[in-house]
């Protein structure tokens, strides 16, 4: 018999339990599945458990894998793998386990939603069915992409493999040893996915003012307004909805685009353009970039996010939660009462331009002085990083990062001090306060999907398919949305930005702007480590940071970075091999 098992917590005490009550086992809360017909809860219950594992939920900072930071956390396992020590059993960035539990209670939930009395009357239960059937559809796609990013790849034998396309509940007596599919058959599997929530979802949740507005399907079966809000109102704007689909068919085309898996599948880069051009132009096309974009993790963005609102940056996020200062607590540097967990490092400094927008490496043009680096640069440079002499956390407090520092802010002071001579600042709230004599915390979002990462993908793959100025079936081009990006981070607003003009004539000079744009607009948020080897690119570039002293600016590796060609694409983890023959470890591994 099938189950669906629920744990209770029962709080008694001996005085209120008889002596018989000790001694006869509780009856257990495990229910049949056929329970969940009536219970709508429970069904429900599986559902969300989707939701709990996206793995955007939180920050994993796995940028301390790569050439953007380092930490001073040395029980990392993103600085362990870094650092050689990346194995098929060692590997954080595995999804196996998460993803595809997430998919087998989706799975789950497909087998008995349509037999499950949602609602008192047919046609409401039909609306919430179609619902959470849609939302069910968008969230295996998106865990689907997940497994693809994480362990695609191609095998000894040279073909291009995913993971294996499992679509149906399995029980106790399934049979697990499956054979990974294709990549490109996967990747059809999301597309396929991704249209069954198109088909379900309306593009938000909002309500509606009249029964005018309810959609002819629904319309056929009598449903009016209010009955209409009751399902696809204000109060599931959290949930997956047509337009986060969307993003999602979008996030993944463009990686099945790039290099690293273009040979293994048909998507091209005109598509994932379209796709992501489809969820701008609904956003407003250019003109619906928000202008408080870089600072979405700021008092005034987090304070208007309530009630399940986003802003216009925002597609997808986390609830708020309660008040917090645990993200301060961890990246604060010591003099705020800090950990200093994750240091950026010079290399991703130096990948600031100038303000005029030249970059700091084009001497004659930008003006860039080594005697005063972080003058006239980027603005987004002292936004998101730490710099030293910038200031940080309720009081303004200037940080000393130098050699001779006073306090432990400086480099490699203490365990808790930046080894590369910079602090985080991006995600975090200035307005926290760690002092134990007045500590207080505050709200904080986690986005799952950004309107700039499609902004970005877009530019990316219209360069690819069309060149900078190319539009397609669009109305904006890759030049178009850099220069949006650009001009909202406060870059060549003074000189009409001829570093952009001049790289708009040359596929591959764009390209690579494009790519820096993308660096730095996503820094922190977990996608370096993947951008780098869906480009084919070099994931061993040493971590730098500076050591500052009398007013010297000497550059120093602070560590390594240890990772073999093979390491391209990642594992299927050692212990699903050793369970399952028909699986096919990834070359390499």
């Amino acid at each position: 018999m099938k189950k669906i098992i629920f744990i209770i917590s029962i709080a008694s005490t001996l005085s209120l339990t008889s002596c018989e009550d000790m001694f006869e086992p509780a009856i257990e809360n495990i229910l049949d599945i056929e329970t969940a017909y009536d219970r709508p809860l429970y069904a429900q219950g599986l559902l969300l458990n989707g939701y709990t594992r996206v793995p955007t939920n939180s920050w994993s900072f796995n940028d301390v894998a790569t050439d953007d930071a380092v930490t001073n956390e040395r029980a990392s396992d993103y600085q362990k793998i870094a650092t050689g020590q990346w194995t098929a059993v060692n590997n954080p960035f595995d999804q196996w386990r998460n993803s595809k539990s997430a998919i087998q209670y989706i799975n789950n939930f497909l087998a008995l939603t349509d037999k499950v009395k949602w609602a008192s009357t047919e046609s409401v239960t039909a609306m919430f069915n179609d619902r959470m059937k849609g939302e069910a559809y968008g969230l295996r796609a998106l865990f689907l992409f997940h497994l693809l990013q994480s362990h695609a790849g191609k095998t000894s034998s040279g073909e291009f493999m995913g993971v294996p396309i499992i679509l149906e509940h399995e029980v106790l007596s399934s049979d697990f040893n499956h054979k990974r599919a294709t990549f490109e058959a996967c990747m059809k599997q999301v597309y396929a996915d991704i249209q069954n929530a198109e088909d379900l979802l309306p593009l938000d949740y909002e309500d509606i003012s009249s029964d005018s507005q309810v959609p002819a399907k629904y319309q056929t079966l009598g449903i009016k307004m209010d009955d209409y809000n009751r399902v696809f109102g204000t109060h599931f704007r959290l949930r997956m909805t047509k337009r986060i689909a969307q993003a999602i068919k979008a996030k993944a085309a463009l990686m099945a685009a790039s290099p690293a898996y273009a040979s293994g599948n048909s998507t091209t880069w005109a598509d994932a353009a379209n796709y992501a051009g489809l969820v701008i132009q609904q956003k407003g096309g250019i003109t619906g970039i928000d202008p408080q974009g870089t600072l979405f993790y700021q008092q005034n963005s987090v304070n208007a996010m309530n009630e399940g609102r986003n802003t216009s940056e925002i597609l997808w996020r986390v609830d708020r939660g309660d008040v917090s200062s645990n993200l301060e607590a961890d990246q604060f540097p010591p003099t705020l009462f800090g950990r200093g967990r994750i240091n950026p490092t010079q290399n991703l400094v130096d990948a600031f331009p100038m303000a005029n927008g030249y970059p700091v490496t084009d001497i004659a043009n930008s003006g860039f002085n080594a005697q005063a680096p972080y003058e006239n640069r980027d603005p987004r440079l002292k936004q998101y990083i730490l710099v030293n002499g910038g200031t940080s956390g309720v009081n303004n407090m200037a940080i000393n990062t130098t050699v001779n520092s006073p306090t432990n802010d400086g480099l490699n002071k203490v365990e808790t001090s930046t080894r590369t001579g910079y602090y985080l600042r991006k995600l975090l709230r200035q307005d926290v306060n760690l002092n134990p004599s007045s500590t207080s915390g505050q709200y904080h979002i986690t986005p799952r999907l950004r309107i700039t990462e499609i902004y970005l993908a877009y530019a990316e793959a219209a360069n690819e398919a069309w060149g900078p100025t190319g539009t397609g079936t669009h109305s904006f081009s890759a030049y178009d949305i850099i220069k949006a990006i650009r001009i909202r981070a406060g870059v060549g607003i003074t000189n009409g930005d001829p570093y952009l003009n001049q790289v708009k004539n040359d596929k591959e000079l764009m390209r690579q702007l494009i790519r820096n744009e993308r660096r730095l607009e996503l820094c922190f948020e977990g996608f370096r480590f993947w951008d780098i080897r869906r480009w084919n690119k070099n994931l061993t570039e040493a971590a730098r940071g500076v050591n500052i002293q009398n007013n010297s600016y000497t550059i120093f590796n602070v560590e390594n970075r240890v990772y073999e060609p093979y390491m391209q694409y990642g594992p299927i983890p050692y212990s699903e091999i050793l369970k399952y023959s028909n699986l096919e470890q990834n070359m390499g591994w």
